[in-house]
């Protein structure tokens, strides 16, 4: 355990069970959908549908910034399985630390064995807030605070993840959305999506609207279904 974590979870740490509110605040917090990230797909349907001068571009952003965030997801799950396997705070008994996560029977043992380095939800979701952020620099800076505030602390409060798996993610999905939205390959992944939004509108609305679920839930049936195959098959 370095320094730098065990400082900041030490600190934080001294916050939990001395207020029965704010304890059940974080763990609502992050099983609510809207605070898991809803919140920031809904201001990428405001980008996607305002007008302006700009409305391509737009569109163009938040098409690339989903790819960009899918593929946040992916790599986060590759380098979990590939990194030496780090054990969550709330489930590592040398920190001496009690945390206010009460999670489910069914859900303690998968996150057990899921390695906590880096962390998927910063990956993602600071994926997203870049792609806003580019869009529009106000609603930018709204999204980060959201994720800051509403997805990446209660993780470390809960002790689901250390800071440092919360900064290594949140690295690599700005790293990845701007990579995604340079200019060289923005518009190269947005036309053919753009194309087929304006001939097939119908289906291709019923799709992003599957896809908004889809990311606003974490691909969680997709997620426990690829870990049961990871396994058994």
């Amino acid at each position: 355990m370095n320094n730098f974590d065990l400082s900041i979870l030490r600190f934080i740490n001294h916050f939990a069970f001395r207020s029965a509110m704010l304890d059940y605040m974080a763990m609502a917090i992050e099983k609510f959908y809207f605070t898991r990230g809803l919140g920031l797909i809904c201001l990428l349907w405001w980008i996607w549908f305002r007008n302006g001068p700009t409305a391509r571009r737009d569109r163009e952003i938040v098409v690339s910034t989903a790819v960009a965030t899918i593929v946040a997801l992916f790599v986060g799950r590759l380098l979990a399985h590939y990194l030496p396997f780090r054990v969550r705070p709330f489930a590592n008994p040398e920190l001496m630390m009690r945390f206010p996560s009460e999670l489910s029977a069914c859900k303690a043992p998968m996150m057990r064995t899921w390695s906590s380095f880096p962390s998927d939800h910063a990956m993602m979701w600071c994926a997203v807030a870049t792609g806003i952020y580019l869009a529009s620099r106000r609603l930018g800076i709204i999204a980060f605070i959201f994720t800051i505030v509403f997805i990446c602390f209660p993780r470390v409060y809960l002790g689901m993840h250390y800071p440092t798996d919360v900064l290594a993610g949140a690295f690599l999905g700005i790293v990845i959305c701007l990579i995604f939205n340079h200019a060289m390959f923005r518009e190269r992944i947005a036309r053919p999506v753009l194309d087929w939004s304006v001939k097939y509108q119908g289906a291709f609305y019923v799709g992003i609207f599957l896809l908004s679920f889809e990311l606003a839930s974490q691909f969680d049936e997709l997620r426990k279904l690829s870990e049961f195959l990871w396994k058994n098959v």
